[in-house]
């Protein structure tokens, strides 16, 4: 089976195909550092001790992931809430994930929309 030729990158690294350079990764870093110190913390996103409440209670209705039948550990919001809270608290906008499907399947899905 033939393979892709190597590239060369800017920084002037040789990468095989579906690698990543250090300056790559090390850029990815400094960005996702710089949006977290701009995010505010999950209480003043609202998932706060009155959420830990609704969380425990949707969970012990609705024990299983809806994507694999595994235990559910997360409550996830189907459609993202952006600090509305009128949708945030919108049990119909509610769904139980597994830790898999909600941080990997789940945020690749948010990404592409």
């Amino acid at each position: 089976m033939p393979y892709r030729a190597p590239s060369i990158r800017i920084c002037g690294c040789i990468l095989t195909t579906g690698s990543k350079c250090q300056h790559s990764i090390a850029a990815d870093r400094a960005r996702k550092a710089r949006f977290d110190q701009q995010r505010p913390n999950a209480s003043a996103r609202g998932y706060d001790s009155k959420w830990k409440q609704a969380r425990a209670a949707y969970l012990a209705q609705h024990p299983l992931c809806v994507k694999c039948g595994q235990p559910a550990t997360v409550v996830d919001h189907k459609t993202p809430h952006k600090g509305d809270t009128k949708l945030f608290w919108s049990r119909s906008n509610w769904q139980g994930l597994c830790a898999h499907h909600h941080n990997s399947t789940k945020q690749s899905e948010e990404k592409r929309r």
